[in-house]
């Protein structure tokens, strides 16, 4: 059966084949038809006036976001899955990858090939940037307006089944980043002939959604389903949450929760990207909404301390990023959080695995002007001790594609878009270099990457990944998570600041049995740290362990259990 929500259209035409039939005219502004056709069929819908339009729910598009849809074929993928039941979350070690750019080919089928190295290395989770089918041949993802179809560039349906089917065969976990808070601009017919889908409010990238209408709801939280079980995805990860707003006693957020839990099972993920810090979603009295939260507050006190950058979004973090650092590193968000929903006060805490940390993402790299990576800031050295930090921290690490070998190509903002519209993002680009970073001395706008240059796409691409020496340096540390922290993080508790220094890292996590301790000494003077004694699990440039401290050396690092028995 076909069918379309289309509550201000008196009259809809299936346009099937080439032939146009005229469809039921049903209750509720649902039009449909049932009508016989074969897998590949070109098939849209026909509007009063002759214009047809692609299927809201297509599942592939014969050419781009303008054209028609195709049925999709009956025969169901032929799974190698079978025993695959998942892994807890607490192994979770993510890699996030563009397609388009993760290989030189940009495509499902080639992304496939480079898994392997990616399971030698200790990966447990591949995080994938949006894939529905966007405007145009190049893009993040973003700005999606076909949320059922993957993008015909990166390949078939089938082709990222047999993606998720070469991952689970290594034991990867794969997590899809979808968007539900906005449609992009190009593309979106639904919006010229059905205007209820959305409200008038606005987001930052588009309309928003009207999540007031059932039909509405129904259409992400089915789109939500889809991809978890047609796909056989892991995890979910709900771009800028705090977009989807809805004022409803069950909030939007609640319903697609509880709907994705009910038929997805223990071991599939919910995470978001939520800038409000709403602890809401990760915290309550039983099972929490979502599983995790990306944290920018890590990210950006990190940052700050790292690069001396105060611009932007980091200017919250500019007075006492040492502070702030070792806070995000001891109970998650630093910065007020801002409720979504109606929910009783006061909530416990989550624990360190509800938040993701990064050095670095599409987002901080991105949206920097000349799209430079953290490595190219702060040489390989310093970097090599944030990477120590982050792996070794209680909360879930994230490593940005090209992370693992120290790849120091840019990543920059790309779009495949009109001219017209071309005009429109190199201004909102300029906005969003101020907010990462701003412009180096000497550089101007003028200077930026032409976002709609097919060569900035193509500059983005990684190299061929090597393994080299930071590579193996990741992969024993990833080891040493594995072994000696992933046991210890489903009892772990929020930490504490014992002490603080400016250039130091200093946070003890409790646990029932002892203690599990941090320090690093980001300084370029030797440093003497307070510690429990105990027994270290990593160090460092260590140069000295006494009963009641540690010396480091600068770049040093150490890593300490230290049971509860043990004095100050």
């Amino acid at each position: 059966m076909f069918q379309l929500w289309a509550p201000s259209q008196e009259r809809i035409w299936l346009h099937l084949k080439g032939t146009s039939h005229p469809m039921v005219d049903g209750s509720g502004g649902w039009h449909w038809l049932v009508a016989t056709a074969e897998p590949g069929d070109p098939y849209g819908f026909q509007l009063d006036g002759g214009r047809i339009v692609p299927d809201p729910a297509s599942r592939g598009q014969a050419g781009g976001v303008d054209s028609l849809s195709l049925v999709p074929a009956r025969e169901m993928y032929p799974w190698q899955d079978s025993g695959w039941e998942g892994r807890a979350w607490e192994e979770a070690v993510i890699y996030e990858v563009h397609i388009g750019t993760f290989t030189e080919e940009g495509t499902f089928h080639a992304a496939s090939r480079r898994l392997k190295q990616l399971a030698e290395l200790g990966i447990t989770a591949l995080e994938i940037m949006p894939v529905a089918e966007f405007s145009g041949a190049r893009g993040w993802g973003y700005d999606g307006v076909l949320q059922y179809a993957p993008h015909r560039r990166y390949g078939t349906p089938d082709d990222l089944k047999a993606l998720v089917d070469e991952a689970h065969a290594l034991g990867l976990m794969v997590i899809l980043d979808v968007v539900y808070n906005h449609f992009g601009p190009e593309g979106n017919h639904l919006q010229s002939y059905t205007p209820e889908f959305f409200c008038k409010d606005s987001t930052p990238w588009g309309a928003a959604m009207d999540f007031r209408r059932p039909e509405v709801r129904s259409y992400f939280v089915e789109n939500a389903k889809y991809w978890l079980t047609e796909f056989h995805l892991d995890g979910l990860r709900l771009d800028a949450v705090d977009q989807m707003k809805d004022d409803g006693a069950f909030h939007i957020l609640e319903e697609l929760s509880e709907a994705v839990r009910r038929v997805a099972g223990p071991s599939r993920y919910l995470i978001t990207e939520n800038p409000a810090n709403s602890i809401e979603l990760l915290s309550r009295s039983h099972s929490p909404l979502f599983d995790a939260d990306w944290n920018d507050d890590f990210h950006h006190a990190m940052h700050v301390a790292a690069t001396g950058e105060t611009a932007g979004h980091y200017q919250p973090f500019s007075e006492s990023p040492w502070r702030h650092v070792n806070k995000a590193l001891a109970e998650g968000y630093v910065l007020p959080g801002r409720p979504l929903l109606r929910m009783p006060t006061p909530l416990a805490p989550p624990p360190p695995t509800a938040f993701v940390h990064y050095l670095q993402n599409h987002d901080q790299t991105g949206n920097r002007a000349f799209g430079e990576r953290l490595i190219s800031l702060i040489g390989e050295d310093t970097y090599s001790l944030w990477l120590q930090v982050l792996l070794l921290s209680p909360q879930i690490p994230l490593l940005f594609q090209g992370d693992d070998y120290g790849e120091n190509r840019p990543f920059h903002f790309f779009v495949d878009t009109t001219e017209d519209r071309a005009k429109a993002i190199g201004v909102g680009r300029k906005r969003e270099a101020s907010n990462f970073g701003g412009f180096p001395p000497g550089k101007s706008m003028a200077d930026m990457p032409d976002a709609n240059d097919p060569l900035t796409f193509y500059r983005s691409k990684l190299g061929f990944p090597t393994k080299n020496s930071l590579w193996h340096k990741i992969r024993d540390l990833i080891a040493l998570r594995h072994d000696r922290i992933v046991p210890l993080l489903k009892n772990l508790g929020r930490g504490t600041v014992p002490f603080e220094n400016d250039g130091v890292i200093a946070v003890d996590w409790p646990l029932d049995e002892g203690v599990l301790q941090m320090r690093a000494n980001f300084e370029d003077s030797v440093s003497k740290q307070p510690i429990r004694s105990g027994a270290p699990l990593h160090a460092c440039n260590l140069q000295e362990w006494n009963y009641d401290s540690v010396l480091l050396a600068p770049h040093g690092f150490v890593l300490a259990f230290s049971p509860e028995c043990s004095p100050l």
